[in-house]
């Protein structure tokens, strides 16, 4: 049996009330760890922000590959852990690839974590 949960094609499905509300079932811890996971490497976060922040936030692998210093494979690899997670969406335009961050997702994901009443 394996542990790794299926692809989330939007975070918003794994974060849709505060953990505190009620008692996370296995597969909403699995989705939501699956989606923090991704979040948890520096390089992951600045794309994310570099994307998020980019003119139409949208930006082409090309453009993101200088700003984090890294190869384009390895840019490419983080940036399919982030559209697996649900945070990033991606368009082919002729030999390019294109992200744009999915709308809400973090707000999900921000929700997910957030304490009632405080």
């Amino acid at each position: 049996m394996s542990t790794t949960p299926a692809p989330v094609r939007d975070a918003a499905t794994c974060c849709a009330a505060p953990l505190t509300a009620a008692p996370l079932d296995a597969r909403e811890a699995a989705r939501l760890a699956h989606v923090l996971k991704a979040l948890a490497d520096p390089a992951r976060l600045r794309l994310l922000s570099l994307v998020a922040a980019a003119d139409g936030a949208e930006a082409c692998v090309c453009d993101l590959t200088g700003p984090v210093g890294l190869s384009q494979p390895t840019v490419s690899h983080h940036l399919k852990t982030l559209v697996d997670a649900g945070l990033l969406t991606r368009e082919r335009r002729g030999s390019w690839a294109f992200y744009a961050l999915v709308p809400g997702a973090l707000d999900a994901v921000a929700g997910a974590l957030q304490h009632p009443g405080r």
